[in-house]
């Protein structure tokens, strides 16, 4: 299929089809006139990169996990379900730091809301 069609069917730009190519993430064949060409199972692929990119994984983490996720389903290898494992570890500990800095923003900026409102209903003149 051609790049129109796979982003039809996934939802995914064009533009952003180019770039997971780019990064290494997506792969294409090419027609004598260098259209790209996708196969079936890319749908599924790009279905997986968006969710991992929705998780906040880069782009290099993401190409590792995809290629594990190949050699897995061709033929289960412990070894790379184990590094699949500990780098799924490793990139949900960060996202829960990520989270937690987020949390404490957020209250921070409850406090600052607070302490404005409560200004502002002394002062309603002040706006």
């Amino acid at each position: 299929m051609r790049i129109g069609d796979l982003s039809a069917r996934t939802g995914v730009s064009q533009r952003s089809l180019r770039y997971y190519e780019n990064q290494g993430l997506l792969s294409t064949t090419r027609s004598p006139g260098g259209q790209r060409h996708y196969d079936e199972a890319d749908v599924p692929r790009v279905q997986e990169i968006r969710a991992f990119l929705a998780a906040g994984l880069p782009t290099r983490v993401i190409a590792g996990l995809l290629n594990g996720l190949a050699v897995c389903r061709a033929a289960p290898d412990a070894d790379e379900a184990l590094h699949s494992w500990e780098t799924l570890s490793r990139e949900r500990s960060r996202i829960t730091s990520v989270i937690d800095e987020l949390v404490t923003a957020r209250h921070a900026l409850d406090e600052l809301l607070a302490v404005n409102h409560a200004f502002l209903k002394e002062h309603p003149t002040a706006r």
